[in-house]
C-alpha cells in the first residue's frame, strides 16, 4: 500500500471525502455524480492529485485545487470590547437573499461572497474578535463549497461510522477500538481470531494493523461474513490471501471432532458436469436437427418457391445457433457456480485446519450476541499466554462473562473497563471542553489465557454453555433452610 504524502488518487480507489468534521466513503470513478453535504460534483479532476488535497467545487460540478490565499495582516482588525450593544433584529446585513443568489449565478467564489457579507454587515466591526472569527467560520461553512479527499484509515472510518451510522457498529467508539487493538496485541505475523458484527470495521482495523503479514480467521454468523466497512479501506488483493472465514454454526462440531466439509474434490469435475448438463440439452439439439432434416423431405412433393425455401433454411439455422449459444451459457454458469462452491469448501477446510491447531495468538470479539457462549467456545482455539478482548455496548453481559471465566479458570489478569472520552476546543484564550460529548463508548473485558486443567475445563465449559447460575449463588440457595 502506498502511504504518506506520495500516495496519489487513482481511479478505482476507495477514498474518504471530508468537510469540517463530516466524512463520507466513496469509490473514485470517472463521470460518477457524488452528492456530499448538499453539493454535487464529479471526481474526474481529483485523479492524479495527492491525498489530503483540498478542492473547491466550481460550476458544472468540477473540482479545482484550492489555492491558499494569505491573509493580509498589515491592517489591524477593528473589534469591539463586548457584544452588549448588538441587537439581532435581522437588519444588520444589507445584502438580501436575492443579491447573494445573483452573486452565485455570476460564478463568484464563496470566499468573495463571504468578504462581501463582512463588508455589508453593519454590526461586524462592533463584535469582539472572537465573535468575528466565529461569524467568518459560520459563513465560510455555508457559502464555501470546499472538500478534502483523504486516504481511508481506521481512525477516519471509525469516526465516520460512529457519527453517521453508530448502530451498524454496535456503537463502538474510535477510542474503544484503539484500546481493543492494543489490549489484543495485534501486530504483523500474528494468527488472530476475529468475531465481530460491526460491518467489518474491526476486521479492517486488524488487517490494517497487521499489514498483510500473518493470518486472520473471521468467525461469522448466518450465511456469510459482512465486510462493508472492510471494503472501504481499499486493501490490495494480497491482504485477503491470508484472510480465512469460518461459520459459528460449525464451531461445536469442530470442537467435538465431528466436523466435515462434505466431499471436497481435489479438482473441479469437468467431465461429469458436461455430461450431466448436456444430457437434456443434447437431446433437444438432436430432436431439433431431426426436425430440420425431416421438414424438407415432407414438403418435397409441394411446389415451393426457391426464395421461400432459402428463408426457411436461414431461420432453422438461426434457431440451431441460438440454442447452441444458450447451451454454452448454461454450461458456463453452472461451471462457475461449481468452481465457487469448490473454492468455498477449500477455504473452509483451510480455516478448520488453522483452528484445529488451537494455537491462535489472540481473540477479539465485538458482537451484538451474548458474549459468554461465544467467548467460552472460541477460547478453546487460543494458545496459552495469549490475550483476548471482548467488547459489548452494555456492562451486564460482560459481568456475567467475567463470573463464568472466574469459575472456569484458565485466564488471568481479567479486567472489565470503560473508556471515557472528552473532546477539547484548543484556541487562543478560549480552550475548554466542548459542550457536546459522547455519553459512553461501550465496555471491554480483557485477559490472558493460561493452561487449564483438563478435568476442570470439561466440566466448567459444559456448565457455562448451558448458561446456568454461578456456583456461588447455587451454594447459597442450597444452604438456606426451607
Amino acid at each position: 500500500m502506498e502511504g504518506g504524502l506520495s500516495a496519489r488518487i487513482r481511479e478505482g480507489d476507495c477514498a474518504v471525502l471530508k468537510r469540517d468534521e463530516v466524512f463520507k466513503a466513496v469509490s473514485v470513478l470517472r463521470r460518477r455524480k457524488i452528492i456530499f453535504e448538499k453539493q454535487w460534483f464529479y471526481l474526474d479532476n481529483a485523479i492524479g492529485h495527492i491525498y489530503g488535497t483540498t478542492f473547491e467545487v466550481t460550476s458544472g460540478g468540477n473540482l479545482q485545487p484550492k489555492q491558499e490565499v494569505e491573509e493580509t495582516t498589515t491592517e489591524t482588525k477593528e473589534a469591539g470590547t463586548d457584544n452588549r450593544n448588538i441587537v439581532d433584529d435581522g437588519k444588520s446585513q444589507k445584502l438580501t437573499h436575492d443579491d447573494i443568489k445573483a452573486l452565485k449565478d455570476k460564478g463568484i467564489k464563496g470566499q468573495e461572497i463571504v468578504q462581501q457579507l463582512i463588508e455589508n454587515s453593519t454590526t461586524f466591526r462592533d463584535k469582539t474578535e472572537f465573535a468575528q472569527d466565529k461569524y467568518i467560520k459560520k459563513k465560510k461553512k455555508k457559502y464555501e463549497a470546499v472538500i478534502t479527499i483523504v486516504k481511508p484509515s481506521t481512525r477516519i472510518l471509525s469516526t465516520m461510522y460512529y457519527a453517521r451510522e453508530p448502530g451498524k457498529i454496535n456503537h463502538l467508539r474510535y477510542d474503544t477500538l484503539a484500546q481493543m487493538l492494543t489490549l489484543g496485541n495485534v501486530h504483523a505475523g500474528n494468527k488472530m481470531i476475529v468475531m465481530e458484527t460491526c460491518a467489518g470495521l474491526v476486521l479492517g482495523a486488524v488487517m490494517e494493523r497487521m499489514g498483510g503479514y500473518g493470518s486472520i480467521i473471521q468467525m461469522y454468523p448466518g450465511g456469510g461474513p459482512v465486510r462493508a466497512a472492510t471494503s472501504c479501506f481499499g486493501f490490495p488483493k494480497p491482504f485477503f490471501d491470508n484472510l480465512h472465514e469460518f461459520p459459528l454454526s460449525k464451531v461445536q462440531s469442530l470442537l467435538s471432532g465431528t466436523f466435515s466439509t462434505e466431499t471436497v474434490p481435489a479438482e473441479p469435475e469437468e467431465n461429469a458436469l458436461v455430461e450431466e448438463e448436456s444430457n437434456g440439452l443434447s437431446e433437444e439439439k438432436q430432436s431439433s436437427l431431426q426436425e430440420t432434416e425431416e421438414e424438407p423431405a415432407t414438403e418435397a412433393p409441394m411446389d415451393i418457391n426457391p426464395t421461400e425455401e432459402q428463408d426457411t433454411m436461414d431461420i432453422n439455422a438461426e434457431d440451431v445457433e441460438f440454442k447452441e449459444n444458450k447451451e454454452k451459457e448454461n454450461k458456463e454458469n453452472v461451471r462457475e457456480k461449481q468452481i465457487k462452491q469448490w473454492e468455498r469448501r477449500k477455504k473452509l477446510k483451510e480455516a478448520a485446519a488453522l483452528l484445529r491447531g488451537k494455537n491462535a495468538d489472540g481473540l477479539i470479539v465485538a458482537s451484538k450476541f451474548h458474549p459468554t457462549p461465544l467467548l467460552l467456545s472460541l477460547l478453546e482455539f487460543v494458545a496459552p499466554s495469549r490475550p483476548f478482548v471482548v467488547y459489548c455496548q452494555y456492562k451486564e453481559p460482560l459481568l456475567e462473562c467475567y463470573t463464568k471465566l472466574r469459575e472456569r479458570g484458565g485466564v488471568i489478569n481479567l479486567k472489565l473497563s470503560e473508556t471515557w472520552l472528552r473532546n477539547y476546543q484548543v484556541l487562543p484564550d478560549r480552550s475548554h471542553p466542548k459542550l457536546t460529548m459522547s455519553g459512553g463508548g461501550g465496555y471491554l473485558l480483557s485477559g490472558i489465557t493460561v493452561v487449564l486443567e483438563k478435568g476442570k475445563s470439561d466440566s466448567s465449559n459444559s456448565e457455562a454453555l448451558k448458561m446456568e447460575e454461578p456456583s456461588s449463588k447455587r451454594c447459597k440457595l442450597q444452604d438456606l433452610p426451607c
